[in-house]
């Protein structure tokens, strides 16, 4: 039934800013149309700026500012500013209520509490989340030992250690990171593994389907929780759970400053990665039109949705076996010429770059040089994953078409009371009942 009136509340809205959207189009013509163009004009002039760096910046940073300025001038000048408001409310509570009628929450297979179970914990990572939520004595509580991650320890060794001392069930409240080692630990030796949404954004935990903000409640996964099997990556070796980004962000997070300055350290690299004078790419891999060469590069442990409206960053399955691979190339194929960018995407579950030198890439968010080739491959099935029954267990995106036109006919399939289809959350298991 809360599908069925959220979905409802989601149509009535978009079709409502619609309705608004048009009355004020048709009275406000043309200059609905300049306010378009002024809008159009900033996003050039804001793109531009981006690549360039010093005075230029600057200037084309101001245009773009004034063409934004323009378009507000015109709106409250022709007195729409109430029913723009209205407008962009209602698409927004629209999109809430749309996330609200896809959420999910299953049923996961019950299984046996580990004995000796244990938590490794950073204590810096996510602002200091394992002090603020008094994690290790919310652990001790639940018969968890906790392991205090400290500077200069080797993480890899302290897992190893523990398992050696009778751990049979790991967990890893920090960054994607970190718990891409505890992970790879599990999955080597089939033990069951947790992962705590300590770290700053939880990219990992999210599509796992774990409450973000249950910080504390994602240790009952080691008490009374569920299990799934989900896929691992790797390239070259090294376990990845997220993405390997490669081009843009990876030189970002070379930079010394980018901890500390993270969006000011992205800005400053784009003009050397996509810039009028950046050097071409020299990243290749072949393509069934032969060799080709890419500005930036993103492959990840099975897919993203990405430039979506609903749940955009964020992979609708763990368990596909695939990895997902997403590039940006020059449109015209050879060189950079104004930055203009051709975006494409793909699944396969292997994938190989080649370069004439090591190549800087970003590892879940960690800073690190690879020897060329680098060869990535999905790892399917190989992570056995405690999840606390209280959390949705699977991703938010998990029931969520590709397409708008899909999404509304999904939306409407709720009000008319067409259940979802069911969910696989791991293979060679029965499908999971939906809980909503």
């Amino acid at each position: 039934m809360a599908r069925r009136l959220w979905a409802l509340a989601s149509l009535l809205l978009v079709a409502g800013s619609f309705v608004v959207a048009c009355i004020i189009a048709v009275s406000t013509f043309p200059n609905g149309l300049v306010v378009l163009a002024c809008l159009a004009l900033a996003t050039v002039a804001a793109w531009s700026a981006v690549r360039r760096t010093g005075a230029a910046r600057l200037i084309l940073a101001l245009i773009a500012g004034l063409f934004v300025a323009g378009a507000v001038v015109l709106v409250v000048v022709e007195g729409s500013l109430l029913g723009n408001v209205i407008v962009i409310v209602s698409f927004v509570a629209s999109l809430a209520c749309a996330s609200a009628a896809f959420a999910v929450h299953v049923r996961l297979a019950p299984t046996t509490p580990p004995a000796h179970p244990v938590l490794l914990y950073n204590p810096l990572s996510g602002g200091g989340k394992a002090q603020r939520f008094h994690l290790a004595e919310e652990a001790k509580q639940r018969g968890i030992e906790s392991i205090e991650l400290k500077r200069g320890d080797d993480l890899e060794q302290l897992v190893r250690a523990a398992v050696e001392r009778g751990a049979d069930g790991l967990a890893m409240a920090g960054g994607d990171g970190s718990q891409a080692i505890v992970a790879m630990v599990a999955a080597e030796l089939d033990l069951p593994y947790a992962c705590i949404p300590a770290g700053t954004r939880n990219h990992f935990a999210l599509d796992l389907g774990v409450d973000r903000d249950d910080v504390v409640g994602a240790l009952d996964a080691f008490v009374n929780g569920g299990e799934r099997r989900v896929d691992l990556a790797e390239v070259n070796g090294r376990v990845f759970v997220n993405n390997v980004s490669l081009g843009l962000y990876a030189d970002a997070v070379q930079q010394s400053g980018y901890r500390d300055a993270k969006i000011r350290t992205l800005l400053d690299t784009v003009p050397e990665v996509l810039g009028p004078d950046a050097k071409p790419p020299d990243l290749t891999w072949s393509g069934d039109d032969g060799a080709r060469s890419g500005v930036a590069i993103l492959v990840s442990n099975n897919r993203y949705r990405l430039m979506r409206l609903l749940n955009s960053g964020t992979r609708p399955r763990l368990d596909a076996g695939q990895l997902g691979i997403t590039v940006f190339v020059p449109r015209d194929g050879d060189t950079r010429g104004e930055g203009r960018l051709n975006w494409e995407e793909w699944t396969d579950p292997t994938f190989e770059l080649d370069s004439p030198a090591p190549v800087a890439a970003g590892i879940d968010g960690e800073a690190i040089t690879l020897d060329p080739p680098l060869r990535f491959r999905s790892r399917p099935g190989a992570l056995r994953v405690r999840i606390a029954p209280q959390h949705p267990g699977a991703s938010p995106s998990t029931l969520e078409p590709d397409t708008m036109l899909g999404t509304i006919g999904a939306l409407a399939g709720f009000v008319v009371g067409r259940r979802p289809a069911g969910l696989v959350v791991d293979r060679g298991t029965a499908e999971q009942a939906l809980k909503r």
